[in-house]
């Protein structure tokens, strides 16, 4: 089954977002995650902060995927940011970011947690999935990419 099936809807996709740094990033993904959950976006960018102070969530490649376990989530949610400009966001290959997918879980979600980070890390392991989504301007797009994903693989 494709874990990323039911996770993207076009609203919490946001292309050409013009953060200039992790927190501006943080920031527009609390805006997109309070929109969907309820919770509040400043408490989400607080326990995105606190998974990011662990070690950063960025693969190389210009991809990350910030995430964490959230107290109160009753169901997973994701957000993807593309960004105008790449920023900083220590790469274990030193290279900055520009793709960052969002996922938070809810709080006891464990299994379910790594089975959507291993979908996500997968589709970001790809050159084409990471070309086209470098190169996308319709969130429609971007969002029939993720819900297929896995479905051919």
């Amino acid at each position: 089954m494709n874990a990323l099936i039911n996770l993207f809807t076009p609203d919490c996709i946001a292309l050409d977002n013009p953060a200039k740094s992790r927190a501006d990033a943080f920031a527009a993904a609390g805006g997109l995650f309070s929109k969907q959950s309820g919770l509040e976006a400043s408490a989400i960018v607080d326990f995105l902060n606190a998974r990011e102070d662990l070690g950063s969530t960025a693969l190389g490649a210009g991809v990350a995927i910030p995430h964490g376990r959230v107290k109160g989530l009753k169901q997973p949610i994701a957000a993807l940011l593309k960004l105008k400009d790449p920023i900083e966001f220590a790469a274990p290959d030193g290279e900055p970011v520009s793709i960052l997918i969002f996922l938070l879980v809810p709080e006891k979600a464990t299994q379910q947690h790594l089975e959507i980070l291993s979908s996500i890390a997968q589709l970001l392991s790809d050159a084409d999935a990471r070309q086209f989504l470098s190169s996308a301007n319709d969130p429609i797009k971007v969002c029939e990419l993720l819900q297929q994903w896995g479905k051919t693989k």
